[in-house]
């Protein structure tokens, strides 16, 4: 039987190469400079060529073989497997590797430079935002959400060209697409995931018709038009991934003169959370070159935990607070006596806990004792928190079928008409019309298309796991807030074990059951 030597020096090289590509892609996020973009490219370079080492890959696999697994232990087992599939992407030609790298880099750099024009004007996604959740001025409105859609036309020729060259390296491996090749290689199984989206198509599909109708009525009055003259900037997001608060309750008055830096700490560290760390080394207001989005950055597994956002105070903004905090916590929680390569966890189960915070701005217990809001308060608006959480759940859901039907058909073939493909999608799922005579790759300005491929579907897998997770709380403990075992409960179950067990295992083990659509269908039912 081989030595396992070589896993402690793979690992330590991996280590050391993946915390410099982390505060790489951290300075090229914070400040889209050439200089940036190009540390951040040489630092992946340098990663790609370890990963792709032909004689590592030959190691783990010998390691793995039937001869040979039967005699490891469970962690060294696990090990070897997530090894396998980080480094089996990775045994292509060098040339386009290092296509691949230098072209990501350079579309991820043209996002968090690029800002839209309206009338000559440039504006982030916070002003076009506050534009679509504020005005009445159906000409403004529809100049904001086109100007959203500008960075598309900026880089749909690069996204399609990164998606053949990522084609071209998942066949090279023998994978159908890449596509079929990321769900592989992040364990999750592609037949399994589509009767899943066909079971929650199912189940949405006819409370989504019912509460979208309800909507356009409100928005017909609202714009003094008929439902069917509403466009897709009659809503209050530029992709109707969340809902308008008028579907619920509008609570950014609740919010405008909170600082929402305090408010995040106050929430985790009442939980049981530290936070203080990560607040400090994170990058949290706008600003020019700037990436406008949000994400939380585990840099090295080892502490250095970050968050980027472009806070303003809003609902919004403070639900995603929460959310990206969600991912620090839970990363911050896993056991640091595991290898490296376990110090990490599935992007569907972070996902979830992190939806799991996010999930608060609608909670009565978070808004008194948070917020601040009188608890009469909360009674009055109890009506509409409930309606928020149901439209959120519906309004995710039906979106994140959008992305992942439309990531499966980009990679069948990147040259197709996308544009089209696109708002057919948008029409089945969101029911939202496409504009008359509009010709545009809109697809393309959504950023995960071509800075996190084949991501969405740890989105959707996030919403049953946030559910499922939820429902366990409340039967155990009574609230996720207001009491000192919840927290406890998520750190010991959920966040410490990282990826030293499959994360469906992680789910079923922390809530007594497999994942399934149950709890999604049973918040449908939510009074």
């Amino acid at each position: 039987m081989p030595s396992h030597s070589f896993l402690n020096d793979l690992e330590l090289n991996l280590s050391a190469l993946e915390a410099k590509v982390g505060l790489a892609w951290w300075e090229a996020s914070v400040c889209a400079t050439p200089d940036n973009d190009e540390k951040r490219v040489a630092a992946e370079l340098a990663l790609g060529e370890v990963l792709a080492n032909t004689r590592s890959y030959s190691q783990v696999l010998d390691t793995l073989a039937p001869e040979e697994s039967p005699a490891l232990d469970p962690l060294t087992r696990r090990q070897c497997l997530l090894l396998l599939n980080q480094l089996a992407p990775h045994q292509i030609e060098a040339s386009l590797r290092e296509k691949l790298i230098t072209l990501g880099a350079e579309v991820d750099s043209a996002f968090s430079s690029f800002r839209g024009q309206i009338a000559g004007r440039a504006v982030d996604d916070n002003d076009i935002n506050t534009i679509l959740r504020s005005s009445n001025n159906e000409s403004e409105r529809r100049q904001a959400w086109e100007a959203s859609k500008q960075v598309g036309t900026a880089v749909a020729d690069r996204v399609r060209e990164l998606a053949t060259l990522r084609n071209s390296a998942a066949r090279s491996l023998g994978y159908r697409d890449h596509f079929a090749c990321a769900l592989a290689t992040s364990e999750i199984d592609e037949v399994t995931l589509f009767r899943l989206l066909d079971e929650i198509d199912d189940a949405t599909a006819g409370p989504y018709r019912e509460w979208k109708s309800r909507l356009d009525g409100t928005l017909a009055e609202r714009f003094s038009c008929e439902r069917t003259d509403l466009a897709p900037w009659h809503y209050d997001n530029v992709f109707f991934q969340s809902p308008p608060a008028a579907t619920g309750v509008n609570l950014d008055p609740h919010f405008a003169s909170l600082d929402l830096v305090d408010l995040t700490k106050c929430t985790f560290e009442n939980l049981g959370f530290e936070v203080d760390r990560i607040l400090q080394a994170s990058d949290l207001f706008p600003r020019d070159l700037k990436n406008q989005h949000a994400f939380c950055a585990d840099i090295d597994r080892s502490g250095d935990i970050r968050v980027l956002a472009n806070i303003v105070p809003t609902e919004e903004w403070a639900e995603t607070m929460l959310h990206e905090f969600g991912h620090a916590v839970h990363a911050g929680g896993i056991s640091p006596t595991l290898p490296w390569t376990l110090r990490t966890t599935h992007s569907a189960l972070t996902e979830g806990v992190a939806m799991l915070f996010g999930h608060l701005v609608h909670d009565p217990g978070w808004l008194v004792g948070e917020v601040g809001l009188a608890q009469e308060a909360t009674h009055e608006l109890s009506d509409g928190l409930n309606a928020a959480f149901t439209a959120t759940i519906l309004t995710t859901v039906r979106w994140e079928l959008v992305m992942i039907h439309f990531e499966r058909a980009l990679y069948e073939d990147p040259t197709a008409d996308l544009d089209t493909l696109w708002w057919d999608l948008v029409e089945r799922y969101q029911s939202i019309r496409r504009p008359a005579g509009r010709s545009a790759p809109d697809w393309a300005a959504k950023i995960h298309i071509a800075s996190a491929p084949v991501y969405y579907q740890n989105y959707l897998l996030g919403e049953l796991i946030a559910l499922q997770l939820r429902a366990t709380i409340l039967s155990r403990f009574g609230s996720l807030v207001g009491n000192n075992e919840a927290a406890p409960f998520l750190t010991r179950e959920v966040f410490a074990p990282g990826a030293s067990l499959p994360w469906e295992e992680i789910v079923a083990r922390a809530t007594g059951e497999p994942l399934s659509t149950r709890h999604l269908v049973e918040a449908l039912r939510r009074p």
